[in-house]
């Protein structure tokens, strides 16, 4: 299990996670995105929608019908009702829910950083689980120490 820490400092997450998305997609693999805040997800939507000419990346609500054909569903919990084998958490908090899956995304920002660092000091003590940081230089990203 492994879970990759995504520090943002300059793009918000509507912004950063259609590129991160369309990597698991493209991997043959489903994602459910989470947060607790229903206008993230609306915002994550438009984000996946704009995500370019080429590279619309199907989605949709879990509260919409047949949410189990979808590739990314957005979602306020942690249940993979697409059979996602990733997670993206949006809203800055970690889900223990998330460790279920094969691999996490956890999104935090300067409003959230605390929160992340506990996850992280957490998580980095167990055996079962690869903890990795990443933070944005320069509209790249960076895998830190």
């Amino acid at each position: 299990m492994r879970v990759d820490f995504y520090q943002l400092s300059r793009d918000p997450v509507e912004h950063v996670l259609p590129q991160i998305a369309a990597r698991i997609l493209d991997e043959g693999e489903r994602l459910l995105v989470v947060s607790a805040h229903a206008d993230q997800l609306t915002r994550i939507s438009v984000g996946l929608w704009d995500a370019g000419p080429e590279s619309f990346l199907a989605h949709d609500h879990v509260a919409a019908p047949l949410p189990e054909v979808q590739p990314i569903l957005l979602s306020a919990d942690c249940t993979p009702t697409n059979g996602a084998t990733r997670v993206a958490l949006v809203d800055g908090q970690f889900r223990e829910e998330a460790l279920a899956f094969d691999r996490t995304f956890y999104f935090f920002d300067a409003d959230t950083v605390a929160s992340a660092r506990e996850s992280w000091r957490t998580l980095s003590k167990r055996e079962d689980v690869a903890t990795h940081f990443w933070r944005q230089e320069g509209g790249r990203w960076r895998q830190g120490p």
